[in-house]
């Protein structure tokens, strides 16, 4: 079953074309890799899908529902959660108050609630703070321990993990990362490949922007590429890796690297 459906999308900026009608499918239940060089539009799809920088022409369906010119607060309540390619997370509140603030559009207190603090306040509050934690629980040492500390004091690498935990914890159909595994070292990196895996067995639909080819090559069930805002290819890991405008576009680029 298509959960997102991206027909002929292009965006433009002046007289740029960052896309050009860019066409594909994800699946419920999938993990679809979006890859290509630096500049190929991959970032820009994610803000047209989520409502930041709306498309100039074409359809974004999810669910069957038109998402195009929603605002990112609707599309968030659709189901779609993202996090970003350069980190987004509030360095002066702790780990749990962060996760918190993915679950805050799906709460009903408002100001008079939070004043007065009614029975009903309060056990929204306990509820949230058990569904954080659940999340965090998926990330182990790594920020179960440290949900007191101010994110702020967390590694470069805690802090992505924490961005991915925020986004969780608003329970999406669809995650979009955004390039996860940047900064991390081969450990840390294959951690990240465990998460993508727990998270799909969570029930969630993966769409993943990512730059490591071992990354790509093995979490992914398809791999969507682009190049200068055009998609040139679609399909298998193994079909990819053997297509050679692919091969010239962005994996002979990586290796020249």
């Amino acid at each position: 079953m298509s959960l997102l459906e991206i027909t002929n999308v292009t965006k433009l900026f002046g007289g740029l074309a960052a896309l050009k009608e860019v066409s594909f499918n994800v699946n419920e239940g999938e993990i679809v890799s979006l890859i290509g060089p630096n500049g190929a539009g991959k970032t820009t799809l994610f803000n047209c899908i989520t409502g930041t920088h709306p498309a100039d022409s074409g359809s974004i369906r999810f669910l069957g529902e038109e998402l195009t010119h929603l605002p990112p607060h609707e599309v968030a309540r659709k189901g779609i959660a993202r996090t970003f390619q350069h980190i987004r997370v509030f360095r002066r509140m702790t780990v749990l108050d962060n996760v918190k603030v993915g679950n805050d559009h799906r709460g009903r207190t408002g100001i008079l609630g939070a004043l007065l603090r009614p029975p009903w306040v309060r056990r929204e509050e306990e509820e949230t703070t058990k569904k954080c934690l659940e999340v965090l629980s998926l990330f182990g040492e790594r920020l179960l321990p440290r949900v007191n500390h101010y994110a702020s004091t967390l590694s470069y690498a805690n802090r992505r993990r924490l961005e991915i935990a925020r986004a969780l914890v608003s329970q999406p159909k669809l995650l979009l990362l955004d390039e996860p595994t940047a900064g991390m070292n081969p450990h840390e990196t294959q951690g990240v490949i465990d998460l993508i895996r727990a998270i799909r067995e969570r029930g969630h639909t993966v769409l993943v922007i990512e730059h490591k080819m071992k990354v790509v090559m093995t979490v992914s069930d398809r791999i969507v590429v682009l190049d200068h805002g055009e998609k040139i290819a679609e399909g298998t890991p193994a079909e990819i890796a053997d297509n050679e405008e692919v091969i010239q576009a962005y994996m002979g680029e990586r290796k020249r690297c």
